[in-house]
């Protein structure tokens, strides 16, 4: 258990100097890792991937508060369109997580590793979204924050990758969609652990200090040492050339992808 504990705590590091560094909430990291660790636990086969996305959703949860904190002093928040995406993600993430209980653990697994391929190539080729030149409606926000929240929930993510390319779409200025989508993490995260919490209570071939399916010892671990590093990663994304760090953790990316269909 020392060793584990102390593999998650590097996890957690790496995490968040990623998340530091390129503004995400670590999830394409975090769950990957943690499938490998937990198949090394030895944990039920079929419970593996959806304790992973669990596991690193309530992670994101304190990592989001960091955010949500940082981005609120620089006065980058715009609070009344969080208040439009909120409705709608709340319920999408807890729809999310309910899927998750219903797939298959094989077809979790793919569906991550598409979001992967899909993430590594974004990111490989530098793809900016463009506004289309109409602002979003109450409607659209709520449509919006529900597919956000439950493809977010499915795969253990912050959702920024998803929220940033739909706020710059509604004219919604880069670091002010960065700002958002990061308070917006904190809802995802939130629905997301208490439904997956509440959908594994009363599962018993859960391991040890497993609260529902999110498994503490893990959790503990990553965000001890995930918020240490984050602000280390905002430090040094001022200083290093971005474009190439992108290319680099794209390829990163994609062979995390490759592995997991070689697995």
């Amino acid at each position: 258990m020392q060793e584990f504990f102390l593999l998650t705590m590097l996890l957690g590091a790496i995490a968040g100097l990623l998340a530091g560094l390129f503004g995400l909430g670590g999830g394409v990291i975090i769950v990957p890792a943690l499938l490998w660790l937990f198949t090394e636990q030895q944990f039920q086969q079929q419970e593996v991937m959806i304790m992973a996305v669990a596991t690193s959703l309530a992670s994101i949860i304190l990592t989001s508060i960091s955010s949500l904190i940082s981005h609120h002093k620089l006065g980058n928040i715009i609070w009344a369109k969080v208040f439009k995406l909120t409705p709608g993600i709340l319920l999408g993430s807890a729809m999310g997580a309910k899927l998750t209980d219903w797939i298959t653990a094989d077809n979790l697994k793919w569906f991550f590793v598409s979001y992967l391929v899909y993430f590594g190539l974004r990111m490989a080729y530098q793809s900016s979204s463009k506004s289309s030149g109409r602002k979003a409606s109450s409607w659209m926000d709520y449509l919006a924050g529900n597919g956000i929240g439950l493809i977010s929930s499915l795969l253990g993510i912050g959702g920024g990758t998803l929220t940033v390319p739909y706020l710059v779409s509604r004219q919604i200025a880069m670091k002010n969609a960065v700002a958002i989508s990061s308070v917006c993490g904190l809802p995802i995260a939130l629905s997301g652990t208490i439904t997956y919490v509440w959908l594994g209570w009363e599962k018993t071939v859960l391991p040890e200090w497993s609260l529902g399916y999110v498994y503490l010892p893990a959790f503990l671990g990553i965000t001890i040492c995930s918020i240490l590093t984050a602000p280390i990663g905002a430090k040094l994304a001022n200083r290093l050339a971005a474009k190439k760090l992108k290319r680099y953790f794209s390829v990163v990316i994609l062979l995390i992808a490759i592995k997991m269909i070689l697995q």
